[in-house]
């Protein structure tokens, strides 16, 4: 009762499908992905951007160190 089979699989898929078609699954689907991409690129730049800051912030430690 509680198992998930393949047919039941297929039977919610062609539900989902006729409620919403096609075109509006495509857009959607699209759109997760845009949005996917753009979180891993914010990610990325944060990353980026951390390691600058922490490189800037080591580097005038290291110069004062230096002169005294």
């Amino acid at each position: 009762m509680g198992e998930i089979s393949i047919t039941k699989l297929l039977v919610v898929a062609a539900l989902i499908i006729l409620v919403f078609g096609t075109k509006k699954l495509r857009t959607l689907g699209g759109d997760l992905g845009s949005a996917i991409k753009g979180f891993k690129k914010a990610m990325n730049e944060d990353d980026d951007s951390a390691k600058k800051t922490t490189a800037e912030e080591e580097a005038p430690a290291q110069k004062l160190s230096h002169k005294e």
